[in-house]
């Protein structure tokens, strides 16, 4: 008899626009891409989150998916149970640096910089440069 076995995932760090397409029905299929990586992600405890991308989301959630605050405080509170990157100087100071030497925006920058500290592998955005790879962290547009 044939054992599954389930391959572990690498430690990937989550862009709050994936985090919305998880709750956006407009687009079925991202929705569906996004909601499989989150799970098993979250299962295999290899999902990571940062302080900025939850407060990108709830702000997305808000304004574009116009879900109510309540819901999407609950939904902050979900992810926050990840493993969370806080920010600190050196953190901002780096996404500086990485602006200046990479020209991503401030914010891709600091989110990047989330995903190199938490020691990802993978870093899930849709708004990056896909298959880049910087100090060992994979850009990765789960929708391509």
């Amino acid at each position: 008899m044939a054992t599954a076995v389930t391959l572990a995932l690498p430690r990937a760090f989550f862009d709050a626009n994936v985090l919305i397409y998880v709750d956006d029905g407009a687009d079925s299929r991202k929705q569906a891409i996004a909601a499989d990586l989150v799970e098993a992600h979250v299962r295999q405890q290899a999902a990571v989150v940062s302080i900025p991308v939850l407060g990108e989301y709830f702000t997305a959630a808000v304004r574009k998916l116009r879900l109510d605050a309540e819901i999407a405080r609950s939904q902050i509170e979900f992810y926050a149970r990840l493993p969370l990157v806080e920010l600190s100087i050196t953190d901002v100071l780096a996404a500086v640096d990485m602006h200046r030497l990479h020209g991503f925006s401030y914010f891709d920058s600091l989110h990047l910089r989330c995903a190199q500290r938490a020691g990802c592998r993978i870093f899930f955005s849709e708004d990056m440069h896909h298959g880049q790879v910087l100090d060992g962290v994979r850009i990765v547009n789960p929708f391509l």
